[in-house]
């Protein structure tokens, strides 16, 4: 189980852009219990991966999974879209997520 998450062309492009604007080691993915559905997304740039994280390179590109969310994300898709008029983000295709709530912000799993 070496790489949990997989990424689109277009977010390998933008998180390396936003690496190297900010001198930072990676990218980092975790999830938390909130929002509407139970679990929401916490994607961030950072300076180093926490020692229990896991650790793995797409494209150069290193990439930071929370040990505890592995098998919450497994096999997640994270893509970026530009939605035009200057908006765009992260979108997570993650086949463990029941359902999404409608600003796609939180998700519930298929097991609870």
């Amino acid at each position: 189980m070496n790489q949990v998450v997989t990424l689109t062309p277009n977010a390998v492009a933008h998180i390396k852009k936003s690496v190297e604007q900010q001198h930072a080691a990676g990218f980092r993915l975790a999830v938390k219990k909130t929002g509407c559905s139970g679990y929401a997304y916490v994607p961030n740039i950072v300076q180093e991966g926490k020692e229990q994280d896991l650790h793995f390179q797409i494209e150069n590109l290193s990439i930071f999974v929370e040990k505890e969310a592995v098998n919450i994300l497994q096999g997640t898709l994270i893509d970026y879209i530009d939605q035009g008029l200057g908006q765009s983000k992260l979108i997570f295709h993650n086949p463990n997520a029941a359902n999404q709530c409608g600003c796609g912000e939180s998700f519930n799993l298929l097991d609870e």
